[in-house]
């Protein structure tokens, strides 16, 4: 069947557009109906919004392209790999390519989408630059593309079309039932502390324990490898992970003795202090240190470590405690800051923690350990689905253009 297929360069056959971006200065370019299309707007395969939409005017007086409705567009600078379709006539700006079939009963639009997904690893492969990878327009038009006949062409795309509806539908199905695991947790989480008895007490928190903050290391003083790692708030990952591979820095080994006040060991009990900038936030999410391997943990600034703890406080049970929903937010109003909020000493031990007779607080511990562990058993099936989806979807797409469909 592929005997009969041609290959041609897909300058040959397509219009190669490229985008400009209408001068930021003019505000007045920036309210019109067009829908301007930048790498962000590549979120979904289908482009049906944009951040950003621009005058007449604008298309005018700047080197950006209305590339009509239902081509295909390609990142060529910045997100190199990803390919859409547009779902309405859309400009696009420079670091974007409309590709645009000089003859689309020849070669259809949706056949070249199909196409370009299949290739999308070796154009991100083919990137060049120190910070910012692209590549270049001689590169896109020699790209060797497949057209068989018209009637392949749409034999294809029916058959992908419909197989990636299915694999979409499964993605989804299992990403939901992930979302409901982590849900049915916090809910019960939620549910075990809010509720009080009889011989359960009120606490402030900073009557059962203390809190120490770290050291303010200086990036200057950053090493390029040792055996000591600065631990700081990014190694504190959502759902109370403790990841010390995570964006690592190091520090001089000699640091180790001379801020041993700020060592950390296994074990201990770590509170972020400071949230990302962006997603996830991370704000009061507790974690045990973990993962040693010999090396020596130094505890940065903005990352507290919980001690000195009460004789009635079992600190398994104050670590799940510190992992509700209800917490975190009096953390965040209690906190001060934009983006990026900050939470003082004294406001993480202001907050009220009841506190159970010591065996009743192992029990709640013991059983969230348990059910933590079937949510694990559970996140790890299901990434494994997820990871198996997304290997289908690449196999079926090499088979396509091998003739194998």
């Amino acid at each position: 069947m592929k005997a009969a297929w041609e290959t041609r360069n897909l300058g040959d056959v397509c219009r190669v557009i490229g985008g400009g971006t209408p001068p930021k200065d003019r505000p007045e370019y920036y309210s019109g109906d067009i829908p301007w299309a930048t790498v962000r707007d590549m979120r979904q395969e289908i482009i049906t919004e944009t951040e950003c939409k621009i005058t007449k005017q604008a298309v005018k007086t700047s080197a950006t392209n209305i590339i009509p409705k239902g081509n295909v567009v390609i990142a060529t600078r910045v997100g190199l790999g990803k390919i859409c379709i547009l779902g309405q006539d859309t400009a696009i700006n420079q670091d974007l390519r409309g590709i645009v079939p000089n003859n689309a009963k020849f070669l259809s639009e949706r056949f070249l989408f199909w196409w370009l997904k299949s290739i999308a690893h070796l154009i991100e492969q083919e990137g060049t630059g120190a910070t910012v990878k692209g590549i270049k327009l001689p590169f896109v038009k020699s790209l060797q593309v497949p057209v068989p006949p018209p009637n392949e062409q749409l034999r294809i795309v029916d058959t992908l079309d419909e197989a990636f509806d299915g694999i979409a539908t499964a993605k989804a199905n299992t990403e939901k039932n992930l979302q409901n695991a982590r849900a049915f947790f916090e809910s019960h989480l939620e549910s075990i502390f809010l509720r009080r008895r009889a011989a359960w007490k009120e606490r402030l928190l900073r009557d059962v324990c203390d809190l120490q903050n770290g050291f303010a290391f200086k990036s200057t003083s950053y090493v390029k490898e040792s055996n000591t790692l600065n631990i700081r708030m990014s190694n504190i990952r959502i759902g109370g992970v403790f990841d010390s591979e995570h964006n690592k820095r190091f520090l001089p080994d000699s640091f180790a003795k001379e801020f041993s006040t700020f060592l950390l060991k296994e074990g201990d009990l770590i509170i972020a202090m400071t949230d990302m900038a962006s997603e996830p936030k991370i704000l009061g999410v507790p974690t045990l240190v973990k993962n040693q391997n010999g090396c020596n943990f130094l505890m940065n600034q903005r990352v507290g470590k919980l001690h000195r703890f009460s004789d009635d406080l079992f600190v398994p049970y104050l670590r799940y405690f510190l992992t509700c929903r209800t917490i975190r937010e009096f953390y965040r109003q209690k906190g001060a800051g934009g983006l990026q909020i900050n939470i003082s000493k004294g406001d993480i031990l202001s907050a009220t923690i009841p506190i159970p007779p010591l065996g009743e607080q192992k029990a709640i511990a013991g059983h969230l350990d348990t059910l933590t562990e079937e949510i694990r058993h559970f996140e790890s099936v299901y990434k494994q689905k997820l990871a198996a989806v997304e290997e289908l979807k690449e196999t079926l797409l090499a088979a396509a253009f091998a003739g194998g469909l």
